[in-house]
């Protein structure tokens, strides 16, 4: 990345230096961020029934190339700033790019709800469609739980309490630049925390923060589905994709993630997109990280059968 790239980033990162205090505005800020664009598929908001109380979801289904197959999606944000309208230009366009229908959902963020609330509501959306696929015309092996950053967090933890409670079990899951670990200080055990972590706009500091703000008590912190390479059992999980990006302070961990899912008997991929950063899903369509991920992603959602692979640069 050449000096001037990695000035400007440098710069866009003060502005949210002090997170924890100014978080209501930044939220604010993402969805002025977000403005209205043509839409490619068919949007629908919906509010899911669960448990006696209601989750709001968006769905969007394409216009055209339609499967009956569904990626659940599990937004970013760092469970504090994301939702379902800053992330509908990102969720239009993958059922566009896939075929598939996305069914985005609205989970409630930290700090007002800290840890389990968000996760919870995951786990609730995905046990009923993956209980009851005929609700969205399809059959549960068709269903892919997916998320980035800190949805790749939650769709990651929402595979380890299924295996742990025994009621569901997702057939794939795809981490997009997903937080697995706990300790974005310069005690990190992984080199990309500290190589990518102060000049590329998502610093140690600011996913620090966001985590903070997630854990509710310290007690939490440890937990595995709040950390899951932490988990001490990743066995009977569902066949994975993970992709990160070459500059994302997250990128090593991510690779140790899908490592240890390959090494307890998991079908598991893990790229490195060449040259990209955090977050890079919210580029404009025609960049190279996004068309490198979209032809990633559907190379996994339609091929047949099992394979392991290690990660790959791409």
């Amino acid at each position: 990345m050449n000096r001037m790239k990695k000035a400007i980033l440098k710069f866009l990162s003060h502005p949210f230096s002090h997170l924890k205090k100014y978080y209501k505005i930044y939220r604010k800020i993402i969805i002025a961020m977000n403005p209205c664009h043509k839409h490619l598929s068919y949007i629908l908001d919906y509010d899911f029934p669960v448990n006696g109380r209601t989750i709001p979801i968006r769905i969007f289904q394409p216009k055209r190339k339609k499967e009956k197959k569904i990626l659940l999606f599990f937004h970013g944000g760092g469970w504090v700033t994301g939702n379902i309208k800053t992330y509908t230009r990102i969720c239009d366009y993958m059922a566009h790019q896939t075929g598939h229908t996305v069914i985005s959902v609205e989970y409630r963020l930290a700090p007002e709800h800290p840890f389990p609330s968000g996760l919870t509501d995951c786990y609730l959306v995905a046990k009923e469609i993956c209980l009851n696929p005929d609700l969205f015309h399809c059959q549960s092996k068709d269903i892919t739980l997916i998320g980035d950053s800190a949805g790749g967090n939650l769709a990651a933890a929402v595979s380890l309490m299924a295996r742990d409670f025994g009621e569901f079990l997702p057939p794939k899951q795809i981490l997009l630049y997903p937080t697995t670990y706990n300790d974005y200080s310069e005690n990190s055990p992984f080199p990309s925390v500290n190589e990518n972590g102060t000049d590329y706009f998502f610093t140690m500091k600011r996913i620090q923060d966001y985590l903070d703000m997630y854990v509710g008590t310290e007690q939490n912190r440890n937990h595995p589905y709040i950390a899951p390479l932490l988990a001490s059992d990743l066995s009977n999980q569902p066949k994975t994709l993970i992709i990160t990006g070459e500059y994302d302070l997250l990128r090593d961990e991510g690779i140790a993630f899908g490592r240890r899912l390959k090494k307890s008997g998991n079908d598991t991929k893990i790229y490195v997109i060449k040259k990209a950063l955090h977050g890079f899903l919210s580029l404009p369509h025609n960049k190279e990280p996004i068309i490198r991920c979209y032809k990633i992603m559907n190379q996994f959602l339609y091929e047949k059968g099992n394979t392991n692979e290690t990660s790959k640069k791409g």
